[in-house]
């Protein structure tokens, strides 16, 4: 027999392991099993190859350019042992974005898998969908779509920098939670290099229809990008006001909430 938790009204609100009952001293079979599966959903989630070519193929339809390239791992493991080779080109890659492009862009989108491709599958598409029309409102110059293979999130510098882009935004794949395998995270920073670090940079995190919706992401992720080209800063000297409507510029909510 199952005695309910007092906090089980709760559970409407949050998908946190609350209010799962007792059976004798123990958890429910069912709760002990449903956790099992989403631990098993969460490291699937880490070792999903990344399916760069259906990404690709989505964002061909949408009318944009892409280039693949790779970081210096040379396979999964090594990727969760050293995250240091995550944060940098293979020279192949590096040699394919110094022939490309010779022009700059005022930004550059990064789509790396990170410790979730199946996040990056489900969110990544949707949020770029969501972010043209405030791209064309602002008139910024979109540069290719760059779909990182084994990337960390440092990783987007580099390419930046190389393309001499003026900002780079990374959407990539956040560490598994046991209620949210598939959560996306972006990263934002003005005038990439190889001596940023996190503090340059603008994170927007939980990017999924149960967490932040993508419409909602894109106009966070617009409003950062607008006045970071004003105020030429990103990170920490730069303040998430989307929620303020009188400190909006030119970028306002295209979706209804």
């Amino acid at each position: 027999m199952t005695l309910p938790d007092n906090w089980l009204f709760l559970k409407q609100f949050t998908k946190a392991r609350i209010a799962l009952g007792r059976n004798g001293v123990s958890l429910p079979t069912n709760e002990i099993l449903n956790f099992s599966l989403s631990h098993a959903q969460a490291r699937d989630a880490v070792h999903q190859p990344f399916d760069s070519d259906q990404i690709q193929s989505e964002l061909h339809k949408m009318g944009l350019s892409t280039l693949t390239v790779h970081s210096c791992v040379k396979n999964r493991e090594e990727y969760l042992r050293r995250p240091d080779l995550g944060r940098k080109l293979n020279l192949e890659s590096i040699k394919k974005l110094e022939k490309a492009y010779q022009n700059p862009f005022d930004l550059i989108i990064i789509i790396g898998d990170g410790l979730s491709s199946y996040a990056v599958d489900r969110q990544a598409v949707c949020v770029i969908r969501a972010l043209l029309p405030y791209l064309k409102k602002l008139n910024m110059q979109l540069g290719p779509i760059i779909l990182a293979h084994q990337a960390r999130v440092a990783l987007g510098d580099q390419i930046g920098s190389i393309l001499r882009a003026k900002s780079i935004a990374m959407l990539i794949g956040e560490r598994p939670g046991l209620s949210s395998a598939d959560s996306l995270g972006i990263y934002m920073t003005w005038q990439p290099n190889d001596t940023r670090n996190d503090a340059d940079r603008n994170c927007i995190s939980n990017v999924r229809p149960e967490g932040l919706k993508h419409d909602l992401a894109a106009f966070k992720l617009a409003w950062l990008l607008e006045q970071s080209f004003i105020k030429q800063i990103s990170g920490v000297r730069l303040k998430d006001e989307s929620d303020n409507a009188a400190l909006s510029d030119t970028i306002k909510p295209l979706y209804i909430a």
